[in-house]
């Protein structure tokens, strides 16, 4: 007979085992008899089931029950009464409230933060999107204005190309060739030098400056102008994903440094230079070349017409073509140009006659290489490289080259000012009058009309 042992389906447990069909039988297994209890020696019973599902707090019964009769029965109402009660909840089941304020920072009532926190869970939901809009919109324009960052967003490729385009700056740190520099000259240079850094940092462009009083091409002679030929050779080879570059000349300005590059010339290249030297000819020079055995493109007077075509960009004044502000593009037309232009073979034999050095020779190759025309383009002087009043004076006001504020012309350059001009006084009134038309609206609102009504009501002029 087996005693293999399962659960009792009897509520009153115990176990049930094959062959034993025992009533009596206990949890234990062991069978007891029914046992009956008189209430105050009445009839009624209670069997043992009964018994203990009172002792265990079934059916309604007290779990716990005191069997005495003294001080404590006679007054347990009155002590349960008086103790605090609780809300333990449906599950009859307690844990302790953490206190509020324990471990953590807690906002005050009245305070100016706990009402803004009420303000905030006030708001509806589409203010606080509009919001968060608002406040995402401010910190973008701090983050990409007033931070570096800006400089490497419009240098990259893909939201500003600032990395195609690199600015050479001509400079003479360690004095001139034959004479050591003055206080005007250091304060011209500084201008200049910081001029160009506050515009690359805006549009993200690279600046090499060059020293021109330090390098020493030949030991038989020197030929100071003719360094940036072999300059630009050298930057080809150190900027190797610039595709344009820029010479300027120390004397020169940027009068406008909201203008980039890329909007101002080459996102329209074809609108803003023209490919016929006879629609601005100052040296009459004969074009196309009357010649029959050169191809259709370099008797054109446009070469092929086409933008991509174009290599070198550069302005003419009243007397031909002027270097001191110009574009050239890297390529194989471009290595082979300055090779031509560098060659000391022409160098030699020409530079008795050639009073402004490599732009006279630039303009001798133009003369007499059919194959340069073509890729070369001419861009109007007030384009990015406007004269003072002072500079061609013999044409007197001339539209074609002078600055004109008005029109707010992109550089000036004080080319000559150092024959019979003021150099230093021309760059400090350009840069003068570029901080004064490049004001911020705040710039604006106090001098024109805080200051204004400031000197009409007092009769003296505020200090900005």
């Amino acid at each position: 007979m087996s005693l293999s042992r399962s659960p009792s389906p009897r509520p009153g447990g115990g176990w049930s085992s094959p062959g034993l069909t025992n009533p009596y039988a206990t949890v234990s297994g062991r069978s007891s008899p029914t046992k009956t209890y008189g209430v105050n020696g009445g009839p009624n019973t209670v069997t043992w089931e009964s018994a203990k599902a009172k002792s265990n707090g079934v059916n309604g019964y007290p779990s716990f029950s005191t069997q005495g009769k003294g001080f404590i029965k006679q007054h347990m109402r009155n002590l349960s009464a008086s103790l605090p009660r609780f809300n333990i909840g449906a599950e009859k089941s307690y844990a302790e409230k953490e206190k509020l304020g324990r471990g953590r920072w807690m906002l005050r009532e009245g305070t100016k933060l706990a009402k803004l926190r009420i303000l905030i869970l006030k708001t509806s939901r589409k203010a606080k999107i509009r919001f968060l809009i608002v406040t995402a919109f401010i910190f973008m324009t701090i983050l990409f204005y007033m931070t570096p960052l800006h400089y490497w967003w419009r240098r990259s490729k893909i939201f500003g190309g600032g990395k195609k385009f690199v600015i050479i700056l001509a400079a003479n740190q360690g004095g001139g060739v034959m004479e050591w520099k003055g206080p005007r000259e250091w304060a011209i240079e500084r201008d200049s030098v910081k001029n160009k850094k506050k515009y690359i940092n805006r549009w993200g462009y690279d600046l090499e400056i060059v020293d021109m009083s330090t390098k020493k091409r030949y030991a038989h002679e020197w030929r100071e102008s003719w360094e940036k030929v072999d300059t630009i050779r050298n930057c080809l080879r150190k900027y190797p994903d610039a595709e344009w570059f820029w010479w300027m000349d120390l004397n020169t300005f940027i009068m406008e440094p909201s203008y980039s590059l890329q909007s101002h010339v080459f996102n329209d290249l074809a609108k803003n230079t023209y490919r016929d030297i006879n629609e601005y000819n100052p040296l009459n020079i004969s074009h196309p070349f009357p010649s029959d055995h050169l191809d259709p493109e370099a008797r054109s007077p446009v070469g092929d017409g086409k933008a991509s075509s174009i290599n070198l960009i550069v302005p003419q004044d009243c007397g031909g073509f002027n270097l001191g502000s110009f574009f050239i593009k890297r390529g194989a037309w471009t290595d082979r140009l300055l090779d031509v232009w560098w060659d000391p073979v022409g160098y030699e034999q020409k530079h008795m006659e050639w009073e402004h050095k490599e732009q006279d020779a630039l303009e001798f190759l133009y003369i007499n290489q059919p194959w340069i025309r073509p890729h070369t383009a001419f861009i109007p002087q007030r384009k990015i490289n406007s004269f003072p009043e002072g500079a061609c004076s013999e044409n007197g006001n001339d539209t074609q080259i002078h600055y004109s504020e008005k029109d707010r012309d992109f550089v000036v350059n004080m080319a000559g000012c150092e024959w019979g001009r003021d150099c230093w006084g021309e760059m400090y009134n350009f840069r003068e009058l570029s901080n004064y038309l490049n004001r911020t609206w705040w710039e604006r609102f106090k001098e024109d009309l805080v200051a204004l009504i400031w000197f009409k009501i007092t009769g003296q002029k505020i200090k900005i």
